[in-house]
């Protein structure tokens, strides 16, 4: 007899436990923060990504290499293999990259790539667009990003390249360097995560950014720019090296 109410019991508490289950993952669901982003508004970047996922599939890279990935910033430097050498690299910028959408790709960028250190950087969050985010929204898909970063690759540091000031968007700067402030100082407090501070080798006496570095839409780097921008970004990594 009590052997049949425990047999009971159990067939009442089971069905009850999974609906319990199933509301609590449904009720997570939909208050994921990433819910509010339109698959549509990440289309645009498809090509890329199924082009990287090619070269993932028919290219070997090095064990050691570190994954540049990014936005156009990072797509259009021409010269990144010659100019980390001896650092092997993995090119992995896409135009137009924002936060909100490479979180919802990370996956597929790392890949099943052996790597010694991810260098970051996105500067499309905000830009005077009708979507763009809060800073504390792009410092949250950030959180995101390194989360994902840590699942596949839990030691190895993450450096994260300050937005550059240009004139393009420098109506935007006060927003725009909220985001990095509020990076800096998470990455600070997170352990291997570097913040590498850009910002002021790109503005001039008056505080303005530098129009000489940039091309003809100010948004973008000229050669000389990218010459500045290596220099920094390759003596932290040599920094963040020796202490690894």
């Amino acid at each position: 007899m009590l052997n049949f109410k425990f047999t009971l019991l159990n067939s009442i508490v089971k069905p009850a436990t999974y609906i319990l289950l199933l509301c609590i993952t449904v009720i997570m669901s939909s208050c994921s923060p990433l819910k509010k982003y339109d698959p549509k508004d990440r289309a645009w970047a498809l090509p890329e990504i199924n082009a990287f996922e090619h070269q993932n599939a028919t290219t070997d890279y090095s064990e050691d290499a570190i994954l540049f990935i990014g936005s156009s910033s990072i797509r259009l430097w021409k010269t990144l293999a010659e100019d980390m050498a001896p650092y092997p690299v993995i090119q992995r910028g896409y135009g137009g990259a924002h936060f909100r959408d490479m979180v919802f790709f990370t996956e597929r960028i790392l890949s099943d790539h052996s790597l010694s250190m991810v260098v970051c950087f996105v500067a499309n969050d905000i830009s005077g667009s009708p979507k763009d985010g809060s800073p504390k929204d792009v410092l949250n898909l950030f959180k995101l990003f390194v989360k994902q970063v840590r699942e596949k690759h839990p030691d190895i540091p993450i450096l994260q390249i300050a937005v550059t000031p240009t004139l393009s968007r420098w109506d935007y700067w006060d927003e725009i360097n909220k985001v990095n402030q509020l990076l800096k100082s998470y990455c600070k407090k997170t352990a291997n995560l570097y913040f590498v501070d850009t910002v002021p080798t790109y503005l001039d006496a008056l505080g303005q950014p530098k129009p000489e570095w940039f091309v003809k839409d100010q948004l973008h780097l000229n050669a000389k720019g990218y010459e500045v921008w290596n220099g920094l970004i390759k003596s932290e990594i040599g920094r963040v090296k020796a202490l690894n």
